[in-house]
């Protein structure tokens, strides 16, 4: 499929997993990318992977929760490609984290994405933002075995908490910028086998028990959300605004 061509996206988290799957589908479909990503080498690697394969990228290093750093994203996209149509807040860290960096990281990032994105795209003719959610961010998250209180983390909560916030900027957004021609989206994967959930994988039961939580009964693959945000960034999603779209094979269904 071509729907993206002439179309340029910036693509945060490109380096691996969801991101650099995202990149790759969506050069595929014709728009150019800028690959952006903490790790600088994460990012080269998805930019000549998109290039090997006949797409046009580049890439620059960046930490979505610095907004200067976000800002210069945007604004080296732009001076890149000619434009910015398409802006994928997709950047984001699983647990392992202080409260204030998950939810600076997952959140307060995307929010920057959003601020500076939205306006650009609003005095620029419109365009598409989508942010990664979660199904963190419509249901609260379970484990194995009963937690004990007393071994209960400082961050607890804190994804679950900054997910739900993307889901609420998502609406805000939309509905603030939708006039302009501006949509925004969000997607809410269930578990996909990337590197982020690698940990969460390692065991074998935790594995089967993440599996279960799905009633397809396996877990979901990057591409599977690549293809849906492929989709909500062409024009076949022309009228759909300040949804979050669960991709999880039925996690949220019960």
């Amino acid at each position: 499929m071509t729907r993206l061509v002439d179309k340029v996206a910036l693509i945060t988290g490109a380096g691996s997993g969801i991101g650099r799957a995202s990149a790759q589908r969506m050069a595929a479909e014709g728009a150019a990318i800028m690959c952006a990503d903490v790790d600088t080498q994460a990012a080269e690697g998805t930019a000549v992977l998109i290039e090997n394969a006949g797409g046009k990228a580049q890439m620059i290093g960046v930490d979505v929760a610095q907004e200067e750093q976000v800002k210069e994203a945007i604004r080296k996209t732009c001076e890149s490609f000619g434009g910015m149509n398409i802006l994928f807040n997709n950047a984001g860290v699983a647990g392992g984290y202080s409260w204030h960096d998950c939810v600076a990281i997952n959140l307060t990032g995307v929010f920057y994405g959003l601020f500076h994105g939205a306006k650009y795209m609003a005095k620029n003719g419109g365009g598409v933002i989508i942010n990664t959610a979660s199904v963190a961010g419509l249901v609260g998250l379970t484990g194995p075995v009963a937690v004990d209180p007393d071994d209960l983390e400082p961050a607890t909560g804190a994804y679950v908490a900054a997910k739900h916030g993307v889901v609420g900027l998502t609406k805000q957004y939309a509905v603030n910028f939708g006039r302009y021609g501006v949509r925004v989206n969000a997607i809410a994967p269930g578990y996909i086998e990337t590197p982020m959930t690698a940990d969460l994988r390692a065991e074998e039961e935790a594995e089967h028990y993440l599996i279960s939580l799905h009633p397809m009964q396996r877990l979901g693959q990057a591409q599977e959300i690549a293809s849906v945000a492929a989709f909500l960034a062409s024009d076949d999603a022309s009228f759909i605004n300040g949804i979050t779209l669960p991709v999880d094979g039925g996690y949220t269904a019960r």
